[in-house]
């Protein structure tokens, strides 16, 4: 024979329900809390706002590490690449001068190879500045030109 539960109860006694929680504490409501003083309430806030702008300053400075670390791969990097397009323009223009020297002869083909390389600098000359404003307005400090204008100086 199957061993009884020990929480049955007897069938002879009614089922009880004392034991049971229809989502209150079974002894009873719960005691509530001491109410919180406000200085209390106060200093955990002002503690909170402390930690946000400490965590806030702490990613700005993050961010400008950031910054300055990528600008300066940037120009490292762009340095190289500089320094490797002048050396190739340098090699062009003698392969130039080389290749126009046996038709027009060597003056007049050094001649014709600067002009035409003062040609290219002067329409990127022409380019870069057109972009310049560009940099003036992402760096100028009234955005709306409500106040002062920076390009009015210049």
């Amino acid at each position: 024979m199957a061993a009884s539960d020990p929480n049955t109860p007897p069938p002879s006694a009614a089922p009880s329900f004392d034991g049971i929680s229809h989502g209150y504490a079974p002894d009873g409501p719960p005691v509530a809390p001491p109410p919180v003083p406000l200085e209390q309430i106060v200093g955990d806030v002002v503690d909170n706002l402390s930690a946000t702008a400490r965590a806030e300053f702490a990613l700005i400075e993050a961010r400008g590490e950031l910054a300055l670390h990528g600008a300066s791969r940037a120009a490292i990097w762009g340095g190289v690449a500089a320094t490797a397009a002048g050396v190739a323009l340098l090699a062009l223009a003698f392969g130039a001068i080389l290749a126009l020297s046996p038709q027009i002869g060597p003056l007049l083909a050094t001649l014709v190879v600067v002009f035409a390389l003062l040609v290219v600098a002067a329409l990127a000359a022409w380019r870069a500045h057109g972009h310049h404003g560009d940099i003036r307005t992402a760096l100028r400090r009234d955005l709306t030109n409500e106040g002062f204008d920076d390009a009015a100086d210049t």
